[in-house]
């Protein structure tokens, strides 16, 4: 099969840690090697922001990457790239009239959608959208600090009611999709995968720095609505206890990273400072380490679209603490692999670690049980074959949309 994806702002050959940098990384580009490890013919479209790259970039494994010249060859806030999604679409079309259309186009957050429909209308290929996120429960959490341009839950509804095949990515999102009107028969769950190669228990973990017997991870991009400060705030409750932050720029950036100085600030003021440490983004292949060093990993963000720190603990045979939202209902069985609380709360937070730090024989059959499950659900074999399974679904009918005509 020849599979086409289109991932606007997260390049499968991102460096991880950015703001805009991040899981739909990690997932396009595993995804991808994937797919074509079993034989498929897979290129992913994603829009070009420099001019030192090539456009088409072959990466190990035979997938193709092509930088789509849509707006200014420069790095740019993907709340901004909107306007440019016309003139992406417009050229995947002309590309695909030269070349070759694709079978199926999967089209990875809102804006790669708008893109892909613009395309796939103009050639009657269908089109497979995950949305990574949604607007409408980004607008609900952050209020008036969303950045998303204007229009943008009126744009995710018509993908949904366009597009052949919405693929979730866990029980919640289906949920919020079907009150947004999308036909729930256009919609199917398939995860997002993590390598269990790589995150596995039992291989050489980070240095273990300080006296504490109990060590936590933070262990993400340092946004505000992962919600670190919550942890902080939790640890001026657990006495003892040692905290990782993982994240963010390179440990050199953080002295003038926004949120990694609001976080050391809020750090000083509980006068937990010298129970931090904020160790700066890491290479990808740097980070099981860290998880093996942990005794529990703590993932508490205010809402969570999937989210792969679950999956990566799991694989490393750790529990986690987790907010009860989004992916993390589904990727952590409470009181088996992990335990999940209410997010924004720091008490609950507190009482969840106090559990795990004072009987280290319940946390370790947690850790225990979650790589089983993560072997069983989420390994990226497994994930391959499911989307699969979910293109074929439209690549044997006729599209289902009407009007090529997609105006961005």
């Amino acid at each position: 099969m020849r599979i086409a994806m289109v991932s606007e702002h997260a390049s499968p050959l991102a460096t991880l840690g950015g703001v805009d940098a991040g899981g739909q990384n990690v997932h396009v580009a595993a995804l991808a090697r994937t797919l074509a490890a079993d034989g498929h013919a897979v290129t992913v479209y994603t829009r070009r922001d420099g001019t030192t790259v090539p456009e088409v970039v072959t990466m190990p494994g035979g997938v193709q990457v092509v930088q789509v010249p849509a707006g200014p060859p420069e790095p740019i806030p993907k709340d901004e790239m909107l306007p440019f999604m016309g003139r992406f679409g417009d050229w995947m079309a002309d590309h695909w009239r030269r070349t070759g259309p694709p079978d199926v186009v999967h089209a990875h957050f809102w804006m790669s959608g708008l893109a892909a429909l613009r395309a796939g209308g103009a050639l009657g290929v269908p089109v497979a959208q995950t949305y990574h996120a949604l607007g409408v429960t980004k607008r609900r959490h952050q209020g008036e600090k969303d950045t998303s341009p204007s229009g943008r839950v009126q744009f995710e509804q018509f993908i949904g009611r366009r597009a052949d095949l919405i693929i979730a990515t866990c029980t919640d999102e289906v949920r919020e999709l079907t009150g947004m009107g999308v036909d729930p028969v256009t919609v199917t769950v398939v995860p997002c995968g993590v390598d269990l190669d790589l995150f596995r228990p039992g291989a050489p973990s980070a240095p273990r720095p300080g006296t504490g017997p109990f060590r936590l991870l933070c262990l993400g991009r340092l946004v505000e609505r992962k919600g670190v400060d919550t942890v902080l705030r939790a640890l001026a409750l657990v006495p003892d206890a040692h905290l990782v932050v993982a994240g963010g720029p390179p440990a050199d950036g953080l002295p003038t990273d926004p949120e990694a100085v609001r976080l050391a600030a809020l750090a000083t003021e509980l006068a937990v400072g010298d129970r931090v440490r904020f160790i700066g983004g890491l290479d990808h292949r740097a980070v099981p380490g860290q998880v093996r060093a942990a005794d529990v990993v703590v993932c508490t963000p205010w809402y969570e679209p999937f989210g792969i720190v679950p999956l990566e603990a799991a694989g490393c045979g750790r529990p986690v603490v987790g907010s009860a939202v989004g992916g993390l209902l589904d990727t952590v069985e409470d009181g088996m692999t992990g335990l999940l609380v209410p997010p924004r709360d720091p008490e609950s937070l507190a009482a969840a670690q106090l559990r795990q730090r004072g009987d280290p024989a319940r946390r370790a059959p947690l850790g225990r049980a979650a790589r089983p499950r993560a072997e069983e659900r989420y390994g990226w074999p497994t994930v391959g074959r499911a989307t699969l399974a979910a293109y074929r679904t439209v690549v044997v009918r006729p599209s289902r949309r009407r009007d090529p005509a997609v105006t961005v």
